[in-house]
């Protein structure tokens, strides 16, 4: 991963991983250790689902920047999809507690949602590609006469 990749993941991680450490904590007091384990297991699903399809979309976006849109769409609703069967494959296991699962599921992915939306207001992108100036080319070219 590159660094640039990195620094704009981490605006997005960072909120993520602190909703779910807050929801670890308040599902180990309401279920137990139970409780506990399964908002961990949600939190790092969501982090690595997540970040995968960030991944993927930003080298959609450097590769193919015809397709970014419609990959987008893409990959999030396949996103969701896949988030919506993991409460559907765990909904009655004895491993961790399925409803604590399941709200932090929820909680975290729309914290990394909502992170990445302000990472991405805040960001400085660039809509216009600034032309390497050689010298060829004139600053401001005038009618020519």
């Amino acid at each position: 991963m590159r660094s640039d990749d990195a620094r704009s993941l981490l605006p997005i991680v960072v909120p993520t991983a602190a909703a779910g450490a807050v929801a670890a904590l308040v599902s180990g007091v309401l279920a137990g250790g139970k409780g506990a384990i399964g908002a961990a297991v949600a939190t790092l699903i969501v982090i690595v689902f997540m970040g995968l399809g960030l991944f993927v979309l930003q080298r959609t976006a450097k590769t193919l920047p015809q397709l970014f849109q419609a990959m987008g769409l893409m990959l999030y609703t396949a996103q969701l999809l896949l988030l919506f069967i993991f409460v559907a494959v765990f909904k009655n296991t004895t491993l961790f507690n399925p409803k604590a699962f399941a709200i932090t599921l929820v909680a975290t992915t729309l914290v990394w949602i909502g992170a990445q939306t302000r990472a991405h207001m805040k960001a400085k992108i660039l809509y216009v590609e600034p032309d390497s100036t050689k010298g060829d080319k004139p600053e401001n070219p005038g009618p020519k006469s």
